[in-house]
């Protein structure tokens, strides 16, 4: 076991869902916080939950997507605390769209934070996180890191090029014999406001359906059920413990294991019993 008391532990999308939640595990826990996220507002909201649990906290408004930001955010992070132990690149977006209709810009923008942000952060930090000498970088994919769903693929493509570089990452730490552990991370159905937040903003750019509108509403009744907070304490559990992989909930168990029994056979289900669910009918 590796507690994560005293260490400075980075965490982007902190302004809402398991960034939030990350946050304030990490503060109760005795961390010392650098939390980041494009909303100011839910992210000063953050800060100061943290601040009651007696946590020290740095923040700042990032984006992800944007490189140099990232590049003098991890600067400005380590001026602040001198170290940096800890990464959690959790900020992301839902997203959906067929390979055939989907836009060009859909796709920019969801690899852009779901794919670039991930490797924005780690490669920003990582240096900072080798010479702290008890380093970890916890990387945040998806159960669509395990397993790909119609409709969703600029999402499952984030998310399993997520699964890549840090499984990859991983493999060179071990093998240049660097003091850093790795861990990534396949949450299952979470409720957070992913869903919900990727419909607002399809439907503020007028691409939205009323199928669009129905799989939100699926997901959030049927498929987003695990609390945040519990999300939260069994990433923090994972990465005190050293797994370089945490299946966050029975759901992500159930396809992780799905998947390696039938790969053949996983997408013709998914489209057999899928439709029945996200569809609401």
């Amino acid at each position: 076991m590796s507690s994560v008391r005293d260490k400075v532990t980075v965490v982007t999308g902190a302004g809402s869902g398991i960034g939030r939640r990350l946050a304030l595990e990490l503060a109760r826990r005795g961390a010392r916080l650098a939390i980041s996220d494009v909303n100011e507002t839910g992210l000063t909201e953050t800060a100061d939950q943290a601040k009651a649990h007696g946590a020290e906290v740095h923040t700042a408004r990032l984006d992800v997507a944007d490189r140099e930001a990232v590049l003098a955010y991890a600067a400005a992070v380590e001026e602040h605390y001198g170290v940096v132990h800890q990464v959690y690149n959790n900020a992301g977006v839902a997203s959906s769209g067929t390979v055939l209709d989907g836009e060009w810009s859909e796709y920019d923008h969801v690899l852009g934070i779901n794919l670039f942000g991930v490797i924005n952060g780690t490669k920003a930090f990582l240096p900072a996180i080798v010479r702290s000498g008890d380093g970890h970088v916890i990387n945040v994919s998806s159960l669509n890191g395990i397993m790909a769903q119609p409709g969703m693929s600029a999402y499952c493509t984030a998310k399993f090029g997520v699964r890549g570089f840090t499984e990859t990452l991983r493999a060179e730490m071990l093998a240049g014999g660097k003091p850093v552990a790795v861990t990534v991370v396949h949450p299952g159905g979470v409720k957070t406001n992913i869903a919900t937040a990727a419909f607002e903003r399809g439907s503020a750019a007028g691409q939205t359906t009323a199928a669009d509108e129905r799989r939100v509403k699926a997901y959030n009744e049927k498929l987003l059920k695990m609390p945040a907070d519990q999300a939260a304490t069994i990433i923090v559990d994972g990465v005190e413990s050293g797994k370089p992989r945490v299946l966050v909930g029975n759901d992500a168990k159930l396809v992780d294991l799905f998947v390696r029994l039938v790969p053949r056979f996983y997408p013709a289900a998914l489209v057999r019993f899928g439709g029945k669910v996200l569809g609401g009918r």
